[in-house]
């Protein structure tokens, strides 16, 4: 078998097979395929695109190029939630737990924030102590003892997939719909789950810009999935408006606990219910009713609240900051930013108000930088609401004062005024099963 076989039949739009995938992929992921022919491959797939069974095959060789997790140590259904990436998008911290504390068993690996979006991984590291690296055999007892863990994502799962993405990266070959499915997929399926629910984010401040293009990369991961023996389910859902009303890691942590406590933004109460209700039906607890009312119930009655806080103090951290989301970590700084003009909030750039938050120290240019766990942005307003001239829209929070003034420029620049209320866009775009 040759690349350059593999190259000329892609280019031409035809089917490779499984085992020239694998070629591919294990050779390329092994160091003797070069990266001029990979990045032609890769070129061809961005034209002539790939069938379900292409691009199944291709999820499942980077999935095999790396550690495949078996958790067969792990006593019941074990379910896990992904999400595409946004801006104040913090529902795992409040899904897991819901979840959980119905019965299901949640072991979630979860990435850190680069670039505008946050990592799961960072925000639980406000807490003091936390721990995001344990042995199999202390993350399985956890998740057995409290139903859920939370750890970071091991180097070792998909490699071929972390060479691919560097190469796609520097070629112009990141949009390709199987490319993107595929990357994506072969991590989620290196862990062993049953059931997978994902969160494809739409609009400013998501990777994928339109309904159309969400809903296709959607159906994409949920086919994948299927072909792969999981159960699985996708919701498209709104990012033209931060989720919630805080961005930055400290300030989401501290809405997640209101939120379990059922204190937490609309929009955010919303969506985690809509993400909860999914896994239990996958998991069949019931339908979508049933679940909705018991995912009320148990954080009415404080039980998806105690999960939290028992997944914190199990992993090391202070469970006294979930009990009083006072003691997490508050910037000394802040600065109030108020509206230019009355008028309605007609829109807002939310990967602005994303890029705003790491002005401000809450996240990443690169892997190295190090992030500032109270910096961040608290919202007074969003797209739709009302403002008079010089009422407050946000306040930023950074350790270091300096920071405001880019900061300020950058979210008054993506915050669109206009004269009459904007039409309402539903956050659920669409449901896939």
């Amino acid at each position: 078998m040759r690349m350059y076989d593999l190259i000329q039949k892609k280019k031409r739009g035809e089917v490779l097979t499984d085992a020239e995938i694998a070629f591919f992929v294990d050779g390329y992921a092994g160091g003797m395929i070069p990266d001029y022919q990979a990045s032609a491959l890769c070129m061809a797939i961005w034209f002539r695109g790939m069938t379900a069974a292409e691009t199944t095959a291709l999820t499942l060789a980077m999935r095999d190029s790396g550690k495949v997790l078996c958790f067969d140590g792990i006593d019941g259904v074990r379910v896990d939630k992904h999400s595409t990436g946004g801006v104040g998008d913090k529902t795992s911290l409040i899904v897991a737990p819901i979840v959980a504390s119905l019965g299901l068993k949640v072991a979630k690996m979860s990435g850190r924030g680069l670039g505008h979006t946050g990592g799961t991984v960072d925000k639980l590291e406000s807490f003091t102590g936390f721990r995001t690296e344990l042995s199999l055999s202390e993350f399985e007892r956890i998740v057995n003892e409290h139903g859920l863990a939370i750890v970071g994502q091991s180097g070792e799962l998909a490699p071929a997939d972390k060479l691919l993405y560097a190469l796609r990266d520097v070629t112009a070959t990141v949009d390709s719909m199987p490319l993107i499915a595929s990357s994506i997929m072969s991590k989620k399926l290196a862990a062993d789950d049953d059931c997978i629910v994902l969160d494809v984010k739409c609009g400013s401040g998501a990777f994928m810009k339109t309904v159309d293009e969400s809903i296709e990369l959607a159906e994409m991961m949920v086919e994948i999935g299927k072909r792969a023996g999981k159960r699985m389910a996708a919701m498209v859902t709104d990012m033209d408006s931060p989720l919630g009303l805080t961005i930055g890691n400290a300030l989401e942590v501290e809405e997640a606990i209101e939120t379990l406590r059922g204190n937490g933004p609309s929009d955010l109460t919303e969506l985690c219910t809509a993400l909860a209700v999914q896994m239990l039906v996958l998991a069949e607890k019931g339908d979508a009713a049933f679940c909705a009312s018991e995912v009320a119930r148990v954080i009415q009655s404080g039980e998806a609240l105690e999960r939290l806080a028992r997944m914190v103090a199990a992993q090391g951290g202070d469970r006294a900051m979930v009990d009083d989301p006072k003691r997490l970590p508050h910037a000394q700084e802040l600065c109030v930013v108020t509206a230019p003009c009355s008028g309605y909030i007609a829109s807002v750039d939310a990967e602005g108000y994303g890029i705003a938050a790491l002005l401000l120290g809450a996240g990443r240019n690169t892997k190295e930088d190090v992030i500032d766990m109270t910096a961040g942005i608290r919202l007074h307003a969003k797209t739709g609401d009302y403002v008079a001239a010089g009422e407050p829209i946000a306040t930023l929070y950074s350790a270091d004062a300096t920071r405001f003034g880019v900061a300020k420029e950058k979210l008054l620049e993506s915050t669109v005024f206009g004269a009459s209320a904007p039409e309402k866009r539903p956050l659920i775009l669409k449901i896939i099963q």
